[in-house]
């Protein structure tokens, strides 16, 4: 059978938020009986967008991640619930029924992601739903899907083998895959927002003029075995990227002209060494 999958392109979003006003616009003062309660007017961000600041200096980079409910195949959210208050449907999607939930707040504790809200007039916990609603009416896309003026997020219906075909042959990524929880929104080059990188520029004095060095080689180094090369750029410049956080201690060797410069780098989160002279 097919279900729903939710793609979304970390290189594409800009952070205009408009996914995020456009659910605000369908469920704020709106009433959808068997789907969800009106959202608050403030205080609820079903769709949330994440933000990691990258780098330093001239070397930054800024990469965005829309967040929601991810409507889990092994959803946490249905274990802690009663009386079948949260459900999920067999195309994929998770509902939180709006009148079995009343009092629930321990389904909004057990989302590992953070993205059950509870709604504090109403006394009931809320997230995202798929746009079920719409889904049912017909609409192929969702209302985020609609007005992203990028692409980046974009709502697919297939088969579970095809969307594995397709994440693997992709590259797609879900957030904290290490919760088992199997989740149906999916991340292209997630890594923008989830790695670090080791980031500088190599210059040298000639003649008592500094000038940058394009074309040096660089190694770079974890216990003394070369785990990536690269090569400055016209203006010096080097990068290596998709690197964990948290990662520790790396070597940059670099050489150049017959000359080889090693310079420690430390990697908790993305780090630009700045200028360095060979």
């Amino acid at each position: 059978m097919q279900k729903w999958n939710m793609i979304i392109d970390v290189a594409e979003c800009t952070n205009c938020n408009l996914c995020t006003l456009a659910i605000m616009d369908e469920y704020i003062d709106n009433d959808f009986p068997g789907y969800c309660a009106p959202m608050p007017k403030h205080g609820h961000r079903w769709i949330d967008i994440l933000q990691n600041e990258r780098g330093q200096g001239t070397q930054l980079d800024i990469a965005y991640a829309p967040a929601m409910c991810n409507h889990c195949d092994d959803a946490p959210c249905i274990k802690a619930a009663t009386g079948g208050a949260v459900t999920k449907r067999a195309d994929g999607i998770v509902i939180i029924d709006p009148v079995k939930s009343k009092g629930q707040r321990q389904i909004v504790d057990s989302c590992p992601y953070g993205h059950v809200w509870w709604n504090e007039a109403l006394q009931i916990p809320q997230a995202w739903n798929f746009d079920a609603h719409l889904i049912d009416a017909g609409w192929k896309q969702t209302r985020g899907g609609q007005v992203c003026p990028t692409g980046a997020m974009r709502a697919v219906k297939i088969e579970d083998a095809e969307m594995q075909a397709m994440a693997k042959a992709e590259a797609l990524e879900t957030l904290k895959p290490e919760l088992g929880t199997k989740p149906r929104v999916w991340y292209r080059n997630l890594w923008r927002y989830s790695t670090a990188f080791i980031a500088g520029s190599v210059s040298r004095e000639a003649g008592g003029i500094v000038d940058c060095v394009g074309g040096a080689e660089l190694r770079l180094l974890r216990g003394g075995a070369a785990v990536a090369t690269a090569k400055t750029d016209n203006y010096g410049d080097f990068k290596f990227d998709r690197l964990p956080e948290n990662s520790g201690d790396y070597v940059i060797e670099i050489s150049f002209g017959g000359v080889t410069k090693r310079v420690d780098a430390s990697v908790v989160k993305s780090i630009s060494l700045g200028e360095i002279r060979i």
